[in-house]
């Protein structure tokens, strides 16, 4: 039974009632007339002032009944009004008359209220339209989706990129189909929670970032991402994420850089030979040996110690994009381990008229190291310090517990100091200081590794500059303590990590 016929139902039973009860009235009069000898005039004026009250009493009651319906929906009309806002909305659940149709009308009239009017509706539609199509014939692979990471709306070449239908995409989260692996934590996962728990509008870009395959994990391509945010846009497109494929250029460099770890690996033999003639010259006969000559095999043992970080830097780089590179955390005294790095710089140091200054605080806490990595960082931000120093010859290098309970180093020189354009980018890989690379020699590959072992030790690394007053690098490390809770219930002595570059996005994982 459809609503409207059992409205009508409810509104007959009041009436049919009442025009009964009349007919009774008219009925039951004629016989107490009869019954009672009375005057038949008299009788049927009575009865005519009886049915009069009754009818006016009954139809009141019909007329109440039958448009309650017609007052519900009135109520709401005034509800929505602007100029009756102090009208409350009517109580659709106490409704015993046509509540069913009722209900329905009410909401189509709030479902009508609370859109825009016909023509602005219409105009507000070949907007969205015309925006879609103008999404769909975008060059770049661009990605639009709502609050909940539902996908939108796509371009074409988006669509190409990742191979898929347009079926298998939209409606569906961007990270059910887009697999993607970023060369730090700042993922595009974690950007966008950081959008939606405190900002409102934001923009994001991110370089060098994997594209995987579906099936493997393996990389496919290789792209550059820029993103867009706008908290509860109007039109649902919440965030908009558009891919510049890089694929060509990123894949010289990474074949560039593949070539050069297989040429230094086989440089690794000689320079172990090397370094070993030179320190038989030294121990055996540096007796018989001039001034000048010792100086030269000093030299000699500097350069190939040198070289020897060069090639470890070129190899531990290639690992840690291919995530193999482990590292074994000890427990180690710090302040020993920060003395013995110096002391092997120190040497260094003075052959270029430099004085490395050191101060340690007493009572550090052991931390959990990797002594060859942690080495290789301590000697990369050194050799930067002895380098970039200029005419400067004092360098200051302090270790100590900051305020969150960290075992923190600081390494300062006095030199050129750094551009601001360049600092965000120093940890990448292949950045140089381009106002210094001339003069300056290096691989731009030191910073990235260090960043790469100080993030696998659980600590965080950072520089701050100013051009023409120096550098400061520092990183921390995790006091032993803090970590040794990964060793409870295994037989191990030390705790595995593994240094890499790549993360992948977080939402693959957790959505």
């Amino acid at each position: 039974m459809d609503h409207f016929k059992k409205l009508k139902n409810q509104i007959q039973i009041p009436i049919a009632l009442s025009i009964s009860a009349t007919a009774a009235v008219v009925i039951g009069g004629q016989l107490a007339i009869e019954a009672l000898d009375i005057s038949p005039l008299i009788g049927a004026a009575a009865v005519l002032v009886v049915v009069l009250i009754l009818a006016i009493l009954l139809s009141d009651f019909a007329a109440k009944k039958a448009l309650i319906p017609v007052k519900t929906i009135w109520e709401a009309v005034l509800h929505i009004d602007p100029d009756h806002h102090t009208t409350a909305a009517p109580n659709l659940t106490s409704l015993k008359v046509g509540r069913e149709l009722v209900t329905s009308i009410v909401l189509q009239v709030y479902q009508f209220a609370s859109q825009e009017n016909g023509k602005d509706l219409i105009e507000h539609r070949k907007q969205v339209i015309q925006a879609a199509n103008i999404v769909s014939h975008m060059p770049l692979p661009l990605f639009v989706f709502n609050k909940s990471l539902i996908v939108t709306n796509a371009s074409n070449s988006a669509l190409e990129y990742t191979g898929v239908s347009s079926s298998d995409l939209f409606g569906k989260s961007l990270f059910d189909t887009l697999k993607l692996e970023f060369s730090d934590d700042h993922t595009l996962d974690a950007w966008v929670i950081a959008c939606q728990e405190n900002k409102v509008t934001d923009t994001a870009y991110w370089e060098r970032v994997h594209v995987l395959s579906k099936e493997n994990d393996s990389v496919i391509r290789q792209c550059d991402i820029s993103a867009y945010y706008n908290r509860d846009n109007a039109s649902g497109a919440e965030f908009i994420v558009t891919l510049f494929d890089r694929t060509a250029r990123y894949s010289l460099e990474d074949d560039q850089l593949s070539f050069v770890s297989m040429a230094v690996h086989e440089l690794r033999t000689p320079i172990t030979m090397l370094r070993g003639y030179i320190e038989v010259i030294d121990e055996e006969l540096k007796d018989k040996l001039d001034d000048e000559m010792k100086q030269f095999v000093v030299k000699m043992g500097i350069a190939a110690k040198n070289l020897s970080s060069f090639v470890s830097n070129i190899l531990n780089v290639a690992r840690i994009d291919h995530n193999q590179l482990s590292l074994h955390l000890i427990e180690k005294p710090w302040k020993e381990t920060l003395s013995e790095s110096i002391t092997d710089a120190e040497l260094r140091a003075k052959i270029r008229g430099k004085n490395i200054q050191l101060t340690i605080d007493e009572n550090l806490p052991t931390v959990a190291v990797d002594q060859v990595s942690i080495y290789e960082v301590l000697n990369n931000l050194l050799e930067n310090a002895i380098k970039y120093s200029g005419e400067s010859k004092d360098i200051i290098v302090k270790s100590g517990l900051n305020k969150d309970g960290l075992v923190e180093t600081t390494v300062q020189d006095f030199g050129a100091g750094i551009p601001t354009s360049v600092l965000p980018y120093l940890f990448e890989k292949f950045s140089r200081n381009h106002r210094t690379r001339a003069s300056v020699s290096g691989t731009g590959l030191g910073l990235y590794l260090s960043k790469a072992i100080i993030t696998a030790h659980g600590g965080q690394i950072w520089a701050s500059s100013k051009e023409g007053e120096g550098s400061t690098f520092g990183f921390t490390l995790q006091p032993y303590t803090n970590m040794a809770s990964e060793l409870e219930g295994t037989q191990n002595k030390e705790i595995t990590r593994n240094a890499h570059g790549w993360i992948k996005n977080h939402s693959l994982y957790r959505r």
